[in-house]
C-alpha cells in the first residue's frame, strides 16, 4: 500500500506539509501563550518529523514511479 505512487503522492504532497504547518502553528501559539518548552520542543521536533517525512515520501515516489516505468 505504501509503495504505491497514488499514495505516496497524497502523503508526500498533501497529508504531511499540512501536518507540519499545523504542528507550527501550534508551537507558536503555545510559545506565544507562555507555555515557552513545550512551543519549542513541537517546533523543533514534531514539526522537522513531518517536513522530513514529507521529503522521504516525495523521494519514494519518484523512485516508485521510476520502477513502473521501467516495468512496462
Amino acid at each position: 500500500m505504501l509503495k504505491k505512487p497514488e499514495t505516496l503522492f497524497v502523503l508526500g504532497y498533501m497529508l504531511l506539509p499540512l501536518l507540519a504547518l499545523l504542528s507550527a502553528i501550534v508551537g507558536l501559539t503555545m510559545i506565544l501563550g507562555g507555555n515557552k518548552i513545550a512551543g519549542a520542543i513541537i517546533l523543533v521536533v514534531v514539526t522537522q518529523v513531518f517536513a522530513f517525512g514529507a521529503f522521504y515520501t516525495i523521494r519514494a515516489r519518484k523512485a516508485a514511479v521510476l520502477a513502473e516505468s521501467d516495468r512496462g
